[in-house]
């Protein structure tokens, strides 16, 4: 029987839809998380009657055939680039992105990957870095002797150094924007890298046009709604516990018609 097929790839198909939801609630507190949600599609049908096929020698045309369906698949798990909630942590060193774009990370490999995650820290030699310790690019250092730092919404950074009147600029940071941001390979540790899905990246100063601004003492929240999720999850289960009883009944079926003298 083919529902027995058709119900298993239903079941298989909400595993998935449980398993990316479950990921959206462990990361409900993740810096810049952004949610995931999966796509499904059906898969090829049988066809026993063709459609548009002719059924007479007068030329007469088939309407709508029988064709029968093979179950489903899982097509995407398609990533939701909203903006989270932006909070207030008042460290001089978190900075949140209002707006499209990401900062630029140097791996240790070299090549650069891309984050909405703006928890910095400062290392041994004062550069700036991510919480692993990796430069944030274009590669920013802050005196020793700095005794305040501030960057402006267009990725400025300066420094307020003892005994000087005038702030001095440090660096200038600078966003990534791609053609397709749902295209981007996630790797983990709130980075991302770009992939022929994402196209290339374009890179400008914050606060121009079609890039976000710098926020100062703030990080972006996920964007996670635990409400909308829980809902997810009880509607995945529901049609996980129908496709089992498909199966349940089609193999009842099966053992009637094993019972047939």
């Amino acid at each position: 029987m083919r529902s027995l097929d058709i119900a298993a790839t239903g079941m298989l198909a909400q595993q998935r839809n449980v398993e990316v939801v479950s990921n959206n609630l462990a990361n409900m507190n993740t810096t810049a998380y952004m949610r995931r949600r999966t796509e499904f599609q059906d898969l090829i049908y049988q066809d026993l009657r063709r459609v548009g096929s002719t059924s007479s020698d007068a030329g007469t045309v088939v309407p709508t055939g029988v064709q029968l369906g093979l179950g489903v698949k899982l097509a995407a798990v398609y990533r939701i680039h909203e903006q989270g909630n932006l909070s207030a942590t008042d460290n001089t060193f978190d900075l949140a992105i209002q707006g499209k774009g990401y900062f630029q990370i140097t791996m240790p490999t070299g090549e650069t990957s891309y984050t909405r995650d703006g928890t910095f820290q400062l290392d041994g030699s004062g550069q700036l870095v991510t919480h692993d310790g990796y430069t944030v690019q274009p590669g920013i250092n802050i005196p020793a002797n700095a005794i305040d730092i501030s960057v402006n919404g267009s990725g400025e950074v300066q420094a307020k150094i003892q005994g000087q009147a005038a702030l001095q600029t440090v660096g200038q940071l600078s966003l990534a924007s791609f053609p397709n941001e749902a295209g981007l390979e996630s790797i983990g540790g709130n980075l991302y890298l770009e992939s022929p899905a994402s196209g290339s990246s374009t890179t400008a100063a914050p606060g121009s046009t079609g890039f976000g601004a710098i926020l100062q003492g703030f990080l972006e929240t996920s964007n996670v709604n635990a409400v909308e999720e829980i809902s997810n999850l009880i509607s995945a289960q529901r049609a996980y516990e129908m496709n089992s009883k498909v199966i349940k009944t089609s193999d009842e079926m099966l053992g009637t018609l094993a019972q047939l003298r």
